[in-house]
C-alpha cells in the first residue's frame, strides 16, 4: 500500500469514528434462527462477497423429492447447529428460497478428509464442532474457534474479495480445503461444470457454473495464499462416464495444475508452527478469471488483515451514521442491526473495471453507474427501496438503471421480477419493479431516461402470456381456472398499474395515465361484497364456491390468506374503506384481524408463515400485510395505528438469534422496522406520501444525501406513551397523519408529542 493512500485511509477512518461508532450496536446473529434466515458473516455494504459460515450440507432433494429440512438453511447458517462445514463466499440474507454458497473453504489439521461427514459425528469428516461462546459476529468481521481442528478462523471482506485468516496449531498435516461441490439448496447435479488452474504454489484461478434458482450462473474466482502450499490435490466425485478422453494419461489427483469436472474437492497442504497464521484471499468476478485477479489486486493488494477489517468496519460506520438515533440500548441494537440488514442487498454485480455479465450472458460495461443484482422485488418494493430513496438515493438510482439494463437484455422485454447473478428466476407474483421505478421517479431520485422507464413498465404490464396478464387485461381479473394465485395476482397487478399511472402523470403521458388508472381499479372485481372479502373468481364471472377466508393454501393467494390480502389495496384505502362498510366497520374489521386466533392448520402448508410472525390473524412475518396497521389512519381511529405499530415493533423484533418473526427477505422486514420506529411509513410507494404512526425512538437525525438534515423528536417518549397527541412539522401542526417525501428532503424537524392515552375525536 502506498503512503498517500495509507494517510488518506487513516483520515477517513478517524472521521468516521469521530461521528459515532455504531458497529458495536450491530448484531449479525439476530435473525439467524427460526424464520430469519440471515447469516452472520463478513461483508461490506451492498458487497458482492458475503463471506459466512455454513453449518450443514443438507441436500435440496431427498429420495427424489423436495427435502423440507433444507428450508432451514436458506442462508447457510443455522444458530442451533453445533458444527461448521466451512466458509462460503455468497449468501442471501433472509430469503424464503435460496441459491449460492459458492467456493466453500475449510481449514483442517490431522489426517486429510475430503468428505464433510455428518453433524452427529463431526470427526467423521472435515467439518468441526464449535461453540457460540467462541464465536464473534460483527459488521464486517466474523471469528470462531473450530474445536475439532484447534484452529481459529477469522473473516473479513472488501466489495469483491473475501479475506480469511486461520491460526493453526503446530502440525505437519495442516490443510486448507476448497470444496467446489458445496452449495446452498444443493443437489447432486446442480454444479454444471468447474474449472481450476493452479498458476503457482500460492495462486489458483477458475470458475464454477451452476443450474439452480438461477438457471445459468457462472462465477469466476482467484484464490491467493499468504504462504506457499507444499503440495495439493483433488478428488473428483463425478459419476463414471463412458467417454473419458485422453486426460487419463495424467494422474490428476495430486499436484496436477489443470482440473475440470462437475464435482471437485481440492486440498492444499502446509506445515505450520503453533500460532502460525495462514491467510487467503478469494476474489470473485461475474466476467472472467483475469477480472477476479484484478479485483483482488485493486481492493486488497497486501496481506494486512486488521487493516482490511478496519476499513470494512469504517465503511459500515459511514453508512450507519446516515441515521443517528437516541433510544434505549435494546432499541439501538434492533435499529442498527436492521439498518445493517437493509444495507446488505441488493448486491454490487460488476468488476472493479466496470464490466458485468448481463441477462443475455454477454459482457457489458457499466458506464456512469454501479450495476446491482439480488432483486427480491415482491418483498423489497414495499419499504426497502422507498427507504433507499430517502437514505440511499444515489444507490437506488443505480438500482433502477440496473433494472432497465435487465429489461434491455431480456428476450421477453420484461423488467425483473426476482433476479440475481445475470438470471431471472421468476419467483413470486406481480411486476413490482414498476413500483420501484415509479417511486424513484416520482420522488425525483432517478434522473435517467424516464420515458424509457415508463415504456419498460408498460411493456412488462402488457406481457399477456405471463401469469394471467392477458385475462387480467381482457376481463379485469385473473380467473381462478388459469392461475393458482389468481386473487393475489389481480390485487398486485392493480397496485402496480396504479404506480404506472402515477409515473405517466409525472411524465405528462395522459393516455397512459387514463388506461392504467382504470386498470388499477381491478381489485374491485375480486371483492365479494356478499362476504366482504377478496375471493377467487371463475372464468364465467361467478365467485368460487369452495372457499375459506382463513386458509392460505389453494385459495387464490400467494403466501397469505384472504383476511390479510383483502386489505391489499394500498393505492386506494379510501375506496376500500367504503367497500367494507365505512370507517367504523372497517376499523372493527381491523380490530378482529389483530385480535382473532388463527389456528396452525390454516398456514401449516406454507413454509414462509410461522406462529412467531403472527399477531392474532395479522401475519407480520410475511410481506403482504406490512401496510395494514397504518390503515386505521383512513378511519376516525388513527390512535389504533399508533397502538398497533408499537405492539408490532415490540413483539416482532428482538435482539436475539430468534428475534425476527419471519424472513428478513433481503431487508424488507428491517426496512419496515426502520420506518416505523421513526414514526412514518410508505403505505403506497409511487406516491410522495408517508403515513404517520408512533415513533419508538426518542429522536432520530437523518443525514440526507442532498446535505440537508431532518430531525425527528418524540416528546415524553416511553414504553407506555405510544399515543400521539399532536405532531408539528417545523413548528406547524399537521392536520392529517401524513408527511411527504419533499417535506423531509427540505430538512427540518418533525416533533411528536406522546401520551399514555389516545386522542379520540
Amino acid at each position: 500500500m502506498n503512503v498517500t493512500f495509507t494517510i488518506l485511509f487513516q483520515f477517513l477512518f478517524l472521521v468516521s469514528f469521530a461521528q459515532q461508532n455504531l458497529v458495536p450496536y450491530v448484531h449479525p446473529l439476530i435473525g439467524t434462527e427460526k424464520m430469519g434466515h440471515t447469516y452472520p458473516g463478513a461483508t461490506v455494504p451492498f458487497g458482492s462477497v458475503q463471506l459466512s459460515p455454513d453449518t450443514d450440507t443438507l441436500s435440496y432433494e431427498l429420495n427424489g423429492k423436495y427435502n423440507g429440512d433444507v428450508y432451514k438453511y436458506c442462508a447457510g447458517y443455522k444458530y442451533e447447529d453445533k458444527t461448521i462445514v466451512g466458509f462460503s463466499h455468497t449468501h442471501f440474507s433472509g430469503t424464503g428460497h435460496s441459491d449460492l454458497g459458492d467456493f466453500l473453504i475449510m481449514p483442517t489439521q490431522g489426517a486429510l478428509q475430503l468428505n464433510p461427514g455428518v453433524a452427529a459425528n463431526p470427526k467423521s469428516g472435515y467439518r468441526s464442532a464449535f461453540s457460540h461462546a467462541n464465536e464473534v459476529a460483527e459488521a464486517g468481521y466474523y471469528k470462531v474457534r473450530l474445536d475439532d481442528h484447534s484452529i481459529t478462523a477469522e473473516l473479513t471482506a472488501s466489495n469483491r474479495v473475501g479475506f480469511h485468516q486461520y491460526t493453526f496449531p503446530k502440525s505437519d498435516q495442516s490443510h486448507i480445503l476448497l470444496d467446489l461441490t458445496s452449495g446452498i439448496y444443493n443437489y447432486e447435479d446442480k454444479v454444471v461444470w468447474t474449472y481450476v488452474r493452479v498458476v503457482n504454489d500460492s495462486l489458483i484461478t477458475g470458475y464454477r457454473q451452476t443450474n439452480g434458482w438461477a438457471r445459468t450462473r457462472t462465477v469466476y474466482f482467484a484464490l491467493s495464499f499468504s504462504k506457499p502450499f507444499k503440495a495439493y490435490g483433488q478428488k473428483n466425485l463425478d459419476k463414471a462416464q463412458v467417454y473419458k478422453g485422453f486426460w487419463r494419461k495424467f494422474d490428476q489427483t495430486r499436484n496436477f495444475p489443470e482440473i475440470a469436472g462437475k464435482r471437485i474437492r481440492m486440498y492444499f497442504d502446509f506445515n505450520t508452527e503453533d500460532g502460525e497464521k495462514i491467510k487467503l484471499k478469494m476474489a470473485l468476478s461475474p466476467v472472467s478469471q483475469e477480472n477476479a485477479l484484478a479485483n483482488m489486486k485493486t481492493e486488497i493488494p497486501g496481506w494486512n488483515f486488521e487493516q482490511t477489517k478496519a476499513k470494512a468496519q469504517a465503511d459500515w460506520n459511514r453508512e450507519l451514521n446516515k441515521i443517528q438515533i437516541d433510544a434505549s440500548e435494546t432499541d439501538k441494537v434492533n435499529f442498527y442491526t436492521s439498518l445493517y440488514h437493509s444495507f446488505i442487498n441488493p448486491t454490487m454485480y460488476m468488476d472493479a473495471n466496470g464490466q458485468y455479465k448481463g441477462l443475455d450472458q454477454g459482457v457489458h460495461q457499466a458506464n456512469g453507474f454501479t450495476n446491482y443484482t439480488t432483486f427480491s422485488l415482491w418483498d423489497t418494493y414495499r419499504a426497502l427501496h422507498p427507504f433507499f430513496n430517502l437514505i440511499q438515493p444515489a444507490r437506488n438510482s443505480d438500482m433502477v438503471q440496473s433494472m432497465l439494463n435487465h429489461y434491455d437484455q431480456s428476450t421477453l422485454k420484461m423488467l425483473p421480477v426476482w433476479s440475481h447473478y445475470a438470471n431471472e428466476n421468476w419467483c413470486m407474483s406481480g411486476y413490482h419493479s414498476v413500483s420501484v421505478l415509479a417511486d424513484a421517479i416520482v420522488k425525483g431520485v432517478f434522473k435517467g431516461d424516464t420515458q424509457k422507464a415508463l415504456d419498460a413498465c408498460i411493456a412488462t404490464a402488457n406481457r399477456r402470456e405471463y401469469e394471467g396478464i392477458g385475462d387480467y387485461i381482457d376481463r379485469g381479473y385473473v380467473p381462478a381456472s388459469s392461475n393458482g394465485t389468481s386473487v393475489s395476482n389481480t390485487l398486485e397487478y392493480a397496485y402496480d398499474d396504479w404506480c404506472i399511472a402515477q409515473l405517466a402523470k409525472k411524465l405528462n403521458r395522459t393516455d397512459v395515465y387514463d388506461t392504467f388508472l382504470k386498470r388499477s381499479q381491478n381489485w374491485q372485481n375480486v371483492f365479494d361484497k356478499s362476504i366482504g372479502f377478496m375471493r377467487p373468481r371463475l372464468i364465467d364471472g361467478s365467485f368460487k364456491k369452495e372457499f375459506d377466508v382463513y386458509k392460505t393454501d389453494g385459495q387464490g393467494f400467494i403466501e397469505g390468506n384472504s383476511w390479510n390480502f383483502s386489505f391489499f389495496v394500498p393505492q386506494n384505502p379510501k375506496s376500500l374503506v367504503e367497500y367494507m362498510g365505512g370507517p367504523n366497520r372497517f376499523a372493527a374489521r381491523l380490530d378482529t384481524l389483530f385480535s382473532m386466533h388463527l389456528p396452525d392448520e390454516f398456514f401449516a402448508e406454507t413454509e414462509d408463515i410461522s406462529r412467531e410472525g403472527i399477531i392474532g390473524g395479522y401475519i407480520h412475518g410475511n410481506e403482504p400485510a406490512h401496510h395494514i396497521a397504518y390503515l386505521y389512519n383512513w378511519t376516525d381511529q388513527p390512535w389504533k395505528t399508533q397502538e398497533r405499530i408499537r405492539m408490532i415493533l415490540s413483539k416482532q423484533y428482538k435482539p436475539t438469534p430468534d428475534g425476527l418473526g419471519g424472513n428478513d427477505d433481503c431487508g424488507q422486514m428491517s426496512a419496515w422496522y426502520l420506518f416505523s420506529s421513526m414514526g412514518f411509513y410508505p403505505v403506497a410507494p409511487g406516491s410522495e406520501a408517508y403515513s404517520l404512526g408512533s415513533p419508538l425512538v426518542k429522536s432520530a437525525r437523518l443525514n440526507l444525501e442532498n446535505g440537508q438534515t431532518f430531525t425527528i423528536e418524540a416528546i415524553n417518549q416511553g414504553d407506555k406513551n405510544v399515543y400521539v397527541q399532536k405532531v408539528l412539522l417545523n413548528g406547524k401542526p399537521l392536520s392529517q397523519p401524513v408527511i411527504t417525501h419533499s417535506d423531509i428532503l427540505k430538512g427540518g424537524k418533525l416533533v411528536f408529542y406522546m401520551s399514555a392515552k389516545p386522542t379520540i375525536k
